[in-house]
């Protein structure tokens, strides 16, 4: 089984995620790290456990039959959809006890949201005929997310931090495990780097780096290489 990180909720005070390759340490899963942020970031509390799925705990067997993780249980009822999930977050865990995550403006919510599939396409091509051609529509497509984030929005200027302004949001929380995951899978299996001409993404992951909102939920690079290892292919001959 490739390595995942699996996030179940069961209440604000306990959470669990798949374990990485030595059963004990967090898997790769960008989407269970973009419900993780948004916990961490709304101020949660709550305890870690990793759960090795090769040895499945009993409680876990009849949970969400027939869906893969990650997936949230509260009062009885389970959510296995992402979006779904984020949404009820954030409703759930509202002002003014918890601080609202959602971007202001619009476009901060679909910036770089094609890049994980350009990158998808870029790891799993066999041809070398083809791999030219799909780099370069990876790098149109961090191109794209570069020119937004170099760009002014409404009352916020072309040096903000992040997708949406200086402070992290919801958009982040999920375009930001992408972009890891993109950084380190395409430098181990493609050698490639993404280009430095991209300022803004590069101070983009700078400054995300610096959060541990975002550090201390990242799979360790090693777990990312890993869960690659049978999807990125290698180019032939």
């Amino acid at each position: 089984m490739s390595q995942q990180l699996v996030l179940l909720l069961f209440d604000e005070s306990s959470k669990r995620k798949q374990a990485g390759s030595d059963g004990e340490s967090i898997g790769n899963c960008p989407f269970s790290q973009r419900l993780f942020m948004i916990l961490w970031l709304k101020g949660v509390v709550f305890n870690v456990t990793t759960v090795d799925l090769k040895r499945k705990p009993a409680d876990l067997h009849n949970l969400a039959p027939g869906t893969h993780p990650p997936f949230l249980t509260f009062q009885g009822e389970v959510r296995t959809d992402v979006n779904k999930i984020e949404e009820y977050l954030e409703e759930m865990l509202a002002p003014p006890k918890y601080p609202r995550l959602a971007a202001k403006n619009r476009d901060s919510n679909t910036a770089g949201n094609d890049i994980f599939s350009k990158f998808s396409a870029y790891v799993k091509n066999t041809k070398p005929e083809k791999n030219k051609a799909l780099e370069k529509s990876l790098n149109k497509a961090l191109a794209k997310l570069d020119e937004y984030l170099l760009s002014p929005l409404p009352d916020v200027g072309s040096n903000r931090k992040y997708l949406d302004g200086d402070e992290l949001t919801l958009a982040d929380c999920n375009l930001l495990p992408k972009l890891h995951v993109v950084k380190v899978v395409t430098k181990k299996y493609r050698n490639y780097d993404i280009p430095s001409e991209f300022r803004g993404v590069w101070r983009y992951l700078s400054n995300a780096y610096s959060r541990d909102e975002f550090t201390n939920t990242c799979a360790a690079d090693v777990e990312i290489e890993l869960a690659y290892k049978d999807v990125a292919k290698r180019l032939g001959k």
